[in-house]
C-alpha cells in the first residue's frame, strides 16, 4: 500500500460491527418479548435482502428514516405470511433500535487490526447509520477508542455515496484525499463513493460473494495487517 497514506476511513456496519449477527440476536430478543411466534431463520432469510433494498432507497433519498424502519418489517412479515398489526410493527421498529446496540459482536480480528493500524495511522469512521444508534454500537463494542473522528449521515444531511459526506469527513479529519483510504463493504456507497472524490478504497467482501476485478478486495480484516 502507498506510503503516502496517513488516514484510514472505515465504514461501521458490515465492516467492523457484525450487523447481521447482532441484528439476528435483536430480533430473537424482541420477538420473545412480544410473543411473536415466527421461525427466526425464515424471517431473517426474507428480512435481510428487504432491509438491503430499503437502505438503498434511503441512501438515494427516496424514503425517510421512518419509512425505512416501518417498511422493512411490514414487507418481511407480509412475505412470510404473518399478520402483524401496524401498531405492533411500530413498537417492534422502536424496540429493534433500542436493543440493537446492546449486542456487540464485531468481525473476527477487528480489535487486533485496529490496535495495529492505530499505532501507524489516524483512523476515522464514515457511516450512513443513525447518529445515536451508531454511537451506542461503538461504545458497547469498545470501538470508539480507536477513532479520531466519526462522520455520520445525519450530521451532514446526505448519505454515502454522496461526495458531500466524504468531503465533510476529510475536512473533519483535517485530511487530504490523496493521503487517505476508505474500507467498507458496500461497492456503491463505500467504494465507488470514495473513489469518486479521489480517495483510494478497499472493498471488504466479508461474505466472499462479490468477486470483482474493479477494486482492491479483502475477505478478512486480518489481511489489512499485511497491506499496511
Amino acid at each position: 500500500m502507498s506510503n503516502t497514506i496517513k488516514h484510514i476511513f472505515f465504514d461501521l456496519d458490515h465492516t467492523l460491527w457484525d450487523f447481521d449477527k447482532n441484528s439476528g440476536l435483536t430480533f430473537e430478543k424482541i420477538f420473545g418479548m412480544h410473543h411473536i411466534d415466527v421461525g427466526l431463520k425464515d424471517f431473517l432469510n426474507v428480512y435481510e435482502p428487504i432491509n438491503f433494498q430499503y437502505w438503498k432507497l434511503y441512501r438515494e433519498e427516496k424514503i425517510t428514516k421512518a419509512e425505512l424502519r416501518y417498511g422493512r418489517l411490514k414487507d418481511a412479515f407480509d412475505k412470510i405470511g404473518v399478520s402483524i398489526s401496524d401498531e405492533l410493527i411500530h413498537v417492534l421498529s422502536e424496540d429493534y433500535i433500542t436493543y440493537l446496540s446492546s449486542f456487540n459482536h464485531v468481525f473476527d480480528g477487528t480489535h487486533d487490526v485496529l490496535n495495529y493500524l492505530s499505532e501507524k495511522y489516524e483512523l476515522h469512521i464514515i457511516t450512513n447509520g443513525f447518529e445515536e444508534a451508531q454511537e451506542n454500537k461503538m461504545k458497547a463494542s469498545n470501538l470508539k477508542q480507536y477513532f479520531a473522528t466519526i462522520t455520520n449521515s445525519e450530521m451532514v444531511g446526505v448519505k454515502k455515496p454522496n461526495p458531500k459526506i466524504f468531503n465533510f469527513a476529510l475536512d473533519l479529519a483535517n485530511a487530504r484525499a490523496e493521503n487517505s483510504i476508505m474500507i467498507g463493504d458496500n461497492l456503491e456507497a463505500d467504494i465507488q463513493g470514495a473513489i469518486d472524490v479521489g480517495i483510494d478504497a478497499i472493498h471488504f467482501d466479508y461474505s466472499n460473494t462479490n468477486k470483482t476485478n474493479r477494486f482492491k478486495q479483502i475477505t478478512h480484516l486480518a489481511r489489512l495487517k499485511e497491506l499496511f
